[in-house]
């Protein structure tokens, strides 16, 4: 039963491996793993530079049953974690499933059913594609080519002034995907287009660099947080030890986990923790636009996990605060956020500077400001500002182009079963196509192929309840497939059958690997405890790698993270439970 992926990024080669770990005879699944590029890793490999290191925790991004040594560093770099994806490949037998330069440029319907996938090969990634085409036909297709693979570069007028004053450069405008080295930005005037974590990024190592002006361009703002909490001092005291991994904070129990469905449709605990972390980091670092972050806050409306992805790269911030930090000292005193002491006055003074986007250039090559009451405009709305560079650092699209239209291919906008495929066209799934607020999308990626190959065999539970774990965007947002990693995570575990109860955990697995539950986040190896994708690897995982990150945050830490949350949510779910019995019993229905 033939399966073809397309893609060998993180989220092709996990596909291909449960479909393996999961065939059985009535349905023996065959997959074969089609990828244009001379080697696996995706955008992991092909979209990222020098410096570059993940924003998401080891203990969240590996995969279920093959981790990481404790002694790794809690963030790799990109090129550890390419090495990373090369060892999962040979542990899990998996170089005799991919096909490297191999295009697909076509994939249509078989008039008998299934899919004719039509695909291209060369010898190495310097020669040509050859012209003859080649062809497979399968009964499944998995498409796992990425969110982040066609560049979006949004028309800004004028900028081709900016190409012509710049001549003496070989290319003064690209997008961030071509972004490699620092040798590119030394020595230059730079504006980067965006704040997403590339954006941020880029500004840092443009500052590192040496160039002469940094000017990096926000939208609508943006949500700054450390991927590693550890540079926080409170009453003169720094806390010791290897910090704390932000996606490994949210807990599971009430959270995540047994959480009443009118709760869980109200997204009342996001309201809540936000409203808290507003004020926590007020107190630590005297600002609530993000922690320690002074300017470019996003509107108040939007200000929060629930609406945003988090801007996880923070290592640009002293730079950008510069100008507008002003807090007492007495503060900072009680609580304060420690900036790196590389970057950090008298080391060095340089600025990067906040700004509007440009709404165009004018024919000298000078960028024009949309006027308006942010501190970041105020502060620039007089600058001379004429970019040597532009860096579009504005994200990516997705297209789909080797998709037949006239045969009705969906796309992963259209994906209404779990963002994983459409109704009716279940024989084409789509792995790798929601990203999370806080979290990463390896993981995720895992759950989405168990739940695909779950529904293939009919063992998804029925009716699947309506979907309550989508970011809450606008309906005019360009971006739509955010979803909350934890409460996704949680919920394809119950479509599933794996999701543990706890009294089953206790009774099987005994009181460590329950409390682990209740305190952990929602790491993918805790859904493999029992249910259909149950791994024997899973318990001793739990009680070490993921035992450290809840040991890790102290007393005090699983106080105000853990014991006082749970219970403050569990008492909001127990009085829905209560409600909605009563409801029940009067004829009313719980959804």
């Amino acid at each position: 039963m033939k399966v073809v992926i397309v893609g060998a990024g993180p989220s092709g080669l996990v596909t291909a491996k449960s479909l393996l770990e999961n065939a059985d005879a009535n349905f023996p699944f065959d997959p074969i793993i089609l990828e244009q590029e001379h080697d696996i890793g995706g955008t992991f490999r092909y979209r990222t530079y020098e410096n570059a290191s993940l924003v998401s925790s080891k203990q969240l991004t590996s995969f279920s049953d093959f981790r990481l040594p404790l002694s790794y560093p809690d963030h790799l770099t990109t090129e550890a974690y390419v090495y990373y994806l090369r060892g999962y490949v040979d542990h899990f037998n998996l170089n005799d499933r991919i096909r490297l330069n191999t295009k697909v440029i076509n994939v249509t319907r078989h008039s008998k059913g299934g899919h004719v996938v039509s695909y291209v090969s060369r010898d190495s990634k310097d020669s040509e594609w050859r012209s003859e085409v080649s062809t497979i036909h399968a009964p499944y297709i998995a498409i796992c080519t990425g969110l982040h693979v066609v560049p979006w570069i949004p028309s800004i007028p004028g900028i081709e002034h900016v190409v012509a004053a710049n001549k003496h450069i070989q290319k003064p405008v690209f997008h961030s995907y071509e972004y490699k080295k620092r040798a590119q930005l030394q020595g230059k005037r730079v504006m980067i287009l965006g704040t997403g974590e590339t954006g941020t990024d880029i500004a840092y190592e443009a500052a590192k660099a040496g160039a002469t002006e940094v000017v990096l361009c926000s939208r609508a703002g943006f949500l700054s947080f450390p991927k590693q909490l550890d540079d926080f001092e409170v009453f003169g005291y720094k806390s010791e030890g290897p910090g704390i991994p932000l996606d490994s904070l949210i807990t599971n129990l009430a959270e995540s986990a047994y959480v009443h469905p009118w709760v869980e449709g109200s997204h009342v605990r996001w309201f809540i923790s936000d409203f808290v972390i507003k004020r926590l980091i007020w107190v630590l670092t005297g600002t609530q636009a993000g922690c320690n972050q002074w300017v470019g806050e996003l509107e108040p409306d939007r200000l929060g996990r629930a609406y945003v992805f988090l801007n996880k790269s923070q290592k640009a911030m002293p730079y950008i605060n510069r100008p507008y930090r002003k807090r007492p000292k007495v503060f900072d005193y009680i609580a304060r956020y420690i900036d790196p002491p590389e970057d950090s006055p008298p080391q060095t003074d340089f600025t990067v500077d906040l700004a509007p986007f440009p709404t165009h250039f004018l024919p000298n090559g000078r960028a024009v400001f949309l006027p308006s009451k942010r501190k970041d405009y105020i502060r620039m709305k007089d600058r001379d500002v004429r970019p040597e560079l532009v860096i579009y650092a504005t994200g990516y699209k997705q297209e789909f182009g080797f998709l037949d239209k006239e045969s009705g291919y969906p796309t992963p906008d259209e994906a209404n079963i779990r963002n994983v495929v459409k109704e009716g066209d279940e024989s084409v799934g789509f792995i790798g196509f929601v990203r999370p607020g806080v979290g990463a999308i390896p993981p995720i990626a895992e759950m989405q192929s168990f739940f695909w190959i779950s529904l293939l065999k009919g063992q998804v539970r029925q009716p699947i309840p309506s979907p309550r774990y989508h970011l809450l965007v606008k309906d005019t947002a360009r971006i739509k497939y955010g979803v909350d990693h934890s409460t996704y995570m949680s919920t394809l575990a119950k479509d599933i059958g794996a999701a543990p109860g706890l009294w089953e955990l206790w009774r099987e697995y005994g009181t460590h690997v329950l409390v682990c539950y209740c305190f952990g986040a929602a790491f993918t190896t805790f859904y493999r405890l029992v249910g259909p994708y149950k791994s024997a690897s899973a318990p001793e995982i739990i009680k070490t790698e993921l035992w450290d990150t809840i040991l890790r945050r102290g007393v005090m830490g699983n106080l105000i993270m853990g014991v006082i949350p749970m219970a403050f949510y569990l008492s909001i779910n127990l009085l829905a439970y209560g409600l909605g019995t009563a409801w029940a019993m009067v004829g009313g229905k719980v959804e």
